[in-house]
């Protein structure tokens, strides 16, 4: 089975054989290293201010956007959220549910964010934006909300969950005070932990609010943190799986990942350019394409291409479930695997389904 998803993707064998063994003992000096040694690797990679943390929590994506909301915004604040899909509505509804006062600013779904749109708006304390707005594949235009920002004072918290790895992406340049990402994406180990790199003015919030969790309290990440620690058991084994997937990294260097990603996005829109499908973005992560069939029928596509051809790509939900369907290019995938999706897709055409 070929996983053309954007997550969990495929990932190196020399990955999955880290969970061939039984998770070890978490409370020592060995795993306590490995811990300040993803920490550290993590903060090179987003290349985040002096003096920023990263927490690491037993969480998907979600908890760790929901930590945010909890644990660096507060009551006080007035915050912009950026709704171009489903993502940015999870962001939304977590203000919603943690009374966070914010405007939402909604983007027609595949279309990028506007600078007129944040007009009247510079009163906010804060701003959530999803990087890549998975659900519809379009990448935001961050150095324009990040110069927002800058010239209002406002707090920019980034999630980043499928555009770390794949996209440009340097903390420090944004300005960005918090960005989150996770381990099923172009990380490519197993789902389960969720990352949060914590620049010093997100660091001063944090110890400065009152707590309200106990789980995803970043407070009590931070200080376990401080000794290599979690402050509950952790999903230790997809932790031993970050730590060797980030030393390969190291390695290579961040570039040459988004660049081999970059290459692989580049070679499946080429090479199905003369087929019956609308590229949805106008602005594409280089993690996701999202495509429409022209003539309909994207359920039955993901369908056949399962059950058929052995390869799983990404469906939509909700209204658009029928209209649009995902091409994830994060993961173990060469331009080899990739060309068993382009001749499938070919061969649909040829057999009259698309």
């Amino acid at each position: 089975m070929f996983n053309f998803t954007v997550g969990p993707v495929m990932s190196d064998p020399d990955i999955i054989e880290v969970a061939n063994h039984s998770t070890p003992y978490f409370r020592t000096p060995e795993f306590s290293e490995i811990m300040k040694e993803n920490e550290a690797l993590v903060l090179k990679f987003f290349n985040a201010p002096e003096n920023s943390r990263c927490i690491f929590l037993t969480a998907s994506g979600t908890g760790a956007m929901e930590s945010c909301v909890m644990n660096v915004l507060n009551d006080q604040d007035k915050v912009i959220v950026i709704n171009g899909g489903s993502f940015g509505y999870r962001f939304v509804e977590l203000c919603q549910l943690h009374n966070r006062n914010y405007t939402e600013v909604r983007c027609e779904f595949g279309k990028q964010l506007k600078r007129e749109q944040l007009k009247g708006l510079e009163d906010h304390t804060a701003f959530l934006v999803n990087m890549h707005e998975t659900s519809s594949g379009v990448l935001y235009d961050m150095k324009m909300i990040s110069e927002f920002c800058k010239e209002n004072g406002i707090l920019l918290i980034i999630d980043a969950i499928s555009a770390f790895l794949s996209d440009e992406l340097d903390m420090d340049e944004l300005g960005a005070s918090a960005v989150i990402t996770g381990s099923q994406k172009a990380l490519a180990v197993q789902p389960g932990i969720s990352l949060v790199v914590l620049a010093p003015k997100a660091l001063e919030r944090i110890y400065n609010n009152e707590e309200v969790c106990m789980y995803l309290s970043m407070k009590e990440a931070l200080k376990n943190g401080e000794r290599g620690q979690t402050p509950f058991t952790p999903a230790v084994t997809i932790l031993l799986q970050i730590n060797r997937r980030l030393r390969t990294i190291n390695q290579g260097r961040v570039q040459q990942e988004r660049t081999n990603i970059a290459s692989v996005a580049e070679d499946f829109r080429n090479n199905i350019k003369d087929l019956p499908f609308e590229f949805v973005s106008e602005s594409p992560s280089n993690a996701v394409t999202c495509l429409r069939p022209i003539h309909g029928g994207a359920k039955e596509i993901v369908r056949i291409l399962k059950d058929e051809y052995q390869i799983w790509v990404c469906p939509n939900g909700g209204e658009l479930a029928d209209e649009v369907f995902r091409i994830g290019h994060i993961g173990y995938i060469t331009k080899e695997v990739n060309k068993k999706l382009i001749d499938a897709l070919h061969d649909l055409n040829r057999r009259g389904l698309l």
